[in-house]
């Protein structure tokens, strides 16, 4: 069986689709979605199974750290653990290509933070398709970017993820071709931002 392939506009994304993919994603789905810096294999938070599926294509074992995508800083701030310095920099510099690794409270479930350091990776992607799907949702999803095994560069085509991996995904959003700049990293210790990798968001700020 292949994953649907659903081509969304990439601006306006239409409603109807938008309903059909969160429908596929809430059923236990796991979705390639566009995001503001490649694709990303995605799946509900409560969905272990799901997680799970995303592991074996991607290849990675179970400490591997998934990123949650939040629609903006209240969801943050249910998810980790964010005081007035971190919050203010937050608001800032979201959406945006920023991964931010911060303390995760109780409402992460267990397997998806870092085991040692109990922290989560958090993003708000500026991607009006990803926007749509979360406000729809009204809940984050879990995400990792779509890096298939033996590849050093994330997936940016639709049409060849679905060549590659329509067959063990239940969802291709074709949001267009992208431009695969990671993400930047930040890593908040005592709320202090460290940035642990360069990428397409403007590190100045956090210098």
């Amino acid at each position: 069986m292949s994953a649907q392939f659903i081509s969304i506009h990439p601006d306006n994304p239409q409603v109807r689709f938008v309903k059909q993919i969160c429908q596929i994603l809430r059923d236990g789905g796991v979705a390639v979605l566009p995001t503001d810096s490649a694709y990303a294999l995605c799946c509900m938070l409560e969905q272990k199974s799901a997680m799970e599926r995303i592991a074996r294509i991607r290849q990675v074992d179970k400490h591997h750290n998934f990123t949650l995508l939040c629609r903006d800083l209240s969801e943050i701030s249910t998810y980790a653990k964010v005081d007035n310095t971190v919050f203010r920099l937050l608001k800032n510099n979201t959406p945006g290509a920023y991964t931010f690794i911060l303390p995760a409270t109780k409402e992460v479930p267990r397997r998806l933070m870092n085991e040692k350091k109990k922290t989560i990776g958090i993003r708000v992607p500026d991607n009006a398709i990803l926007s749509a799907i979360l406000d729809e949702l009204d809940e984050p999803l879990m995400s990792s970017t779509l890096i298939l095994p033996e590849r050093e560069l994330a997936e940016s085509d639709p049409v060849s993820i679905n060549d590659e991996i329509g067959s063990i995904t239940d969802l291709i959003v074709d949001g267009g071709v992208l431009t695969p700049n990671p993400t930047t990293v930040i890593v908040f210790e005592d709320s202090v931002p460290n940035i642990a990798r360069y990428g397409a968001g403007d590190t100045t700020p956090f210098e």
